[in-house]
């Protein structure tokens, strides 16, 4: 983290300025989605004019990158936290990995939820996003290995683990972590985009049981 002290008065305050764009830019997210995300609003919001704020992020991708990059980051740092923690295992992770999409839904679907028409993420998203998957990764390598008959998507990810990024977990161990990445997001994206409403379960009770038939003993068999 930079030392604001260190900072000149004019870097300082183009950092503010910086900080209150991307704030303007959730409230737009939030109210109409990422794909209508307007520089040239956020600026008459400011008080500035569309030219002034273009000297702070260069266009809509450059603002995108900021805010997919900031919640990336929230993400990662919020796993490798609760990875530290005394006994943490798959659940923990799991558990911080809702409670953190619940806490701001419009950010957990900027990353995970329908791509941004006509924005290519840079090549350190992708790095950032491989922290994520690390830290999943080594949950699994801590859990017993499956005793369960290997399938062909394992035999496939001998061959195709370039999304590991070199993590020694065997196949099968990759297969689970994947499992359990996908079923996850796919029951907090049906909770967050309110598909569950009106169904009269809870929510979180799901997402437990989801979570124990990935990580419990029986969330070996078909594995």
């Amino acid at each position: 983290m930079v030392n604001q002290e260190a900072k000149t008065p004019r870097e300082r305050y183009r950092t503010q300025v910086r900080t209150e764009i991307k704030e303007r830019a959730w409230e737009q997210i939030a109210t109409a989605g990422a794909s209508a995300l307007s520089l040239n609003a956020i600026a008459k919001q400011l008080g500035m004019s569309g030219p002034a704020l273009y000297r702070y992020y260069a266009g809509r991708d450059e603002l995108i990158t900021e805010l997919v990059r900031d919640a990336y980051r929230s993400l990662a740092d919020t796993l490798r936290a609760a990875a530290s923690r005394p006994g943490a295992d798959a659940s923990t992770l799991a558990s911080a990995l809702r409670t953190w999409a619940l806490e701001d839904p419009q950010r957990y679907f900027l990353i995970f939820g329908t791509p941004v028409p006509g924005y290519h993420a840079p090549d350190d998203i992708t790095a950032i996003a491989s922290e994520v998957m690390a830290a999943i990764l080594d949950a699994f390598a801590e859990l017993p290995s499956s005793s369960g008959t290997a399938t062909a998507f394992d035999a496939h990810l001998e061959e195709h683990r370039d999304w590991a990024d070199g993590h020694p977990a065997p196949a099968a161990t990759l297969h689970r972590a994947l499992t359990f990445w996908t079923r996850l997001h796919g029951a907090l994206s049906l909770e967050l985009a309110g598909h569950f409403t009106g169904m009269g379960f809870d929510p979180a009770l799901f997402y437990a049981a989801e979570l124990h038939e990935l990580t419990g003993p029986e969330g070996d068999d078909g594995m």
